[in-house]
């Protein structure tokens, strides 16, 4: 199960290293926007208070716990599911992606009060409003890696 460790530990650091380099170094919370290979991607700025695209949001501290905990439970399920289970190896990492995203959102939550959203992505002439993170990209990673690689390993319980 160190596998799940190991990717968990990789998601939330670069999100949360991504997220801080952004806000605090490169100051995108007060300037809001930096073209870096328009259209193709771009910074922008974007507090999410809801799930993806701001769906659900909740500006209320009811509704931030609810998110947070609603997190967190996901995260507690996948982590039970994955021991209890036993992927494979690319399973294991799919579920450590997973938890490390969703992990990397909850702190952001804490620390800002909403999720810190600023990777946006346009192409082919069509133009995407919304903003992502990297911890974003890691679930969505980590549920493909569950969804495909989540048979169960039958020689090595424990990998």
């Amino acid at each position: 199960m160190r596998f799940i460790l190991f990717a968990a530990l990789f998601a939330f650091a670069t999100d949360q290293i991504s997220k801080w380099w952004v806000v605090h170094v490169m100051d995108l919370a007060r300037i809001h926007s930096i073209d870096v290979l328009p259209p193709f991607l771009n910074f922008r700025m974007g507090w999410n208070t809801g799930i993806n695209f701001g769906l659900f949001g909740a500006d209320d501290a009811l509704g931030k716990w609810v998110l947070i905990l609603l997190a967190l439970a996901i995260v507690v399920y996948v982590a039970i599911w994955t021991w209890r289970d036993r992927p494979g190896r690319l399973g294991q990492i799919g579920a450590g992606l997973l938890i490390g995203g969703a992990l990397g959102n909850v702190v952001d939550r804490l620390v800002y009060g909403a999720v810190a959203d600023f990777l946006n992505m346009s192409c082919c002439g069509i133009y995407n409003p919304f903003a992502f993170n990297v911890a974003d990209v890691w679930i969505f990673v980590g549920a493909f890696g569950l969804i495909f690689f989540s048979a169960p390993q039958n020689s090595k319980k424990g990998a």
